[in-house]
C-alpha cells in the first residue's frame, strides 16, 4: 500500500506517511490523493461537503456504489440468511477503505438483524500518533420499512458510546385504517428507536408491493445532504438496486435529463475462493436480463485469497 507524507507545517497535523486507499478504488472513483487533501481523512476544520467523494451526474440522487462479497457459486449468505464470513482480511480492509470514500453506507433490515453490523472503519491501519485528524466515517443507514431494528443493536450502542455516527433508519409511514393498535405499535417502536439515538426518515412505500422504491429512497437521502452512498446488502436490497440500476423513469420532481435514469453508478464485487452450496442465499433470483445494467470494467485485483472486480455502470 502506498502513502504520502502528512503535513509538517507546525500546525500539529502530524508527521510520517499516511496510509492510502487501494489504487483500484482511486481509479474507480477518479479521486485525487494529495498531501493537503486525503480522500479518506475527515478534516474537522473544513466543510464536510467540500471533502472529496464520488458524485453522480444525476442531480436528484447520490452517487451509488453497490458492493458485496460472494462465493464462487454466487452465494452471499448461509441458509436462512445466516451470516457468512466470505471476505479475507485483505479484502475486508479494502472494503473499509471504500467506506471512507462515501458519505453513507446502507444495509437492509435483514442484514441488520442477522449480522448486527457496525458499518465502521475499524480494520484500517492506524494513523500516525501525532496526526490530528481521523478517518472519515460513513453515516449508517438502515432500510427498515416496518421499524424492526433492535434498539440494542451495535450501531446504536456505538453512537451512544460516541464511537459511531447516528444511524438513520428509513421506514414507510404506518397508518392502517381501522387498525389503531398497529398504528400505535409502530409509533411506539419509532419512539423507542429515537430514544436510543436513531434518526428516522419516512419515505412512502409502493401501494402495490409495500416496499420503498429505490429511486424514492435515493431522492430522500439526497434531500438529506447525502452525496454518495455505499450499498452493502443483503440479498433483497442487492436485487432491488440491480433491478433499478439503469432506471425506468426519473425520480419524482427530478430535473434530470430524460436519458439519465440510472440508479447505480459503480459495482464492486469480491469473490471468495469457496463454495457454499444450494442452501446458501444468492441475489440473482428473479432478476430479468432486460432490466439489468451493462458495465465498463475498470480494474480487477487480488486482495489476499480474494478477487475483487470494480466496474462502472454504463
Amino acid at each position: 500500500m502506498t502513502g504520502h507524507l502528512a503535513p509538517t507545517d507546525g500546525s500539529g497535523h502530524g508527521r510520517g506517511r499516511l496510509p492510502e486507499p487501494p489504487s483500484l478504488l482511486l481509479d474507480l472513483y477518479r479521486l485525487p490523493s494529495t498531501p493537503d487533501t486525503h480522500p479518506s481523512i475527515f478534516y474537522g476544520d473544513r466543510d464536510p461537503n467540500a471533502l472529496p467523494t464520488p458524485t453522480s451526474s444525476v442531480l436528484s440522487r447520490p452517487y451509488v456504489t453497490l458492493t458485496f462479497a460472494q462465493s464462487l457459486d454466487a452465494k452471499i449468505a448461509g441458509a436462512g440468511g445466516k451470516q457468512l464470513i466470505l471476505s479475507g482480511k485483505e479484502s475486508m480492509i479494502m472494503t473499509h477503505w471504500m467506506r471512507t470514500l462515501h458519505d453513507a453506507i446502507l444495509v437492509g433490515i435483514g442484514t441488520a438483524l442477522n449480522d448486527d453490523p457496525q458499518l465502521n472503519t475499524r480494520h484500517l491501519p492506524p494513523l500516525p500518533a501525532d496526526y490530528s485528524h481521523r478517518y472519515r466515517l460513513p453515516r449508517p443507514v438502515i432500510l427498515d420499512t416496518h421499524l424492526r431494528l433492535s434498539p440494542g443493536c451495535k450501531l446504536l450502542k456505538n453512537y451512544q458510546a460516541r464511537c459511531g455516527r447516528r444511524p438513520w433508519v428509513v421506514c414507510a409511514p404506518k397508518t392502517v385504517p381501522n387498525d389503531i393498535a398497529s398504528t400505535e405499535a409502530f409509533a411506539q417502536r419509532a419512539a423507542v428507536l429515537q430514544s436510543a439515538g436513531a434518526h428516522i426518515i419516512e419515505v412512502d412505500a409502493d401501494a402495490t408491493t409495500g416496499a420503498i422504491a429505490v429511486k424514492d429512497l435515493l431522492t430522500a437521502l439526497h434531500e438529506h445532504g447525502m452525496r454518495s452512498l455505499m450499498v452493502e446488502g443483503g440479498a433483497r436490497v442487492i436485487r432491488s438496486f440491480l433491478s433499478a440500476a439503469h432506471g425506468d423513469s426519473p425520480s419524482r420532481g427530478s430535473s434530470d435529463r430524460p436519458g439519465d435514469k440510472r440508479m447505480v453508478d459503480a459495482l464492486v464485487v469480491t469473490v471468495a475462493p469457496r463454495l457454499v452450496g444450494e442452501a446458501g442465499v444468492g441475489y440473482g433470483s428473479g432478476l430479468l436480463a432486460d432490466v439489468l445494467p451493462t458495465f465498463e470494467h475498470v480494474r480487477s485485483e487480488t486482495f489476499g485469497p480474494d478477487a475483487v472486480m470494480a466496474l462502472r455502470v454504463l
